[in-house]
């Protein structure tokens, strides 16, 4: 069952890039975009994606098409975030914004 609460927003491009992914990977029918935080204490926090099984503590809900899940405990942290998608010369990946700024 699916939150209507939805802390992270996809772009439509990171949404595009995620499903090549899924498709190309091979990445399982149960599992979803999983949004997250590593690390904490003095070092502060870094976010994080990844695909994974839904667990007890989660919250899921889908956003531009995927299936996403964020540990409760760590909703706090990414709130308002946007996970966007970049290809330049310079690089090419995932990233955070405040999509607000």
């Amino acid at each position: 069952m699916f939150s209507p609460i939805k802390p992270v927003t996809i772009s439509a491009r990171a949404a595009e890039e995620i499903r090549k992914i899924m498709t190309t990977k091979n990445i399982p029918a149960d599992y979803s975009l999983r949004v997250g935080i590593r690390g904490g204490g003095c070092g502060g926090v870094s976010l994080i994606i990844g695909f994974d099984k839904k667990k007890d503590t989660d919250l899921a809900y889908a956003e531009n098409g995927i299936p996403v899940l964020i540990e409760k405990k760590h909703t706090m942290y990414i709130i308002g975030k946007e996970v966007d998608f970049y290809e330049g010369a310079d690089a090419r990946g995932f990233m955070f914004v405040d999509p607000e700024k």
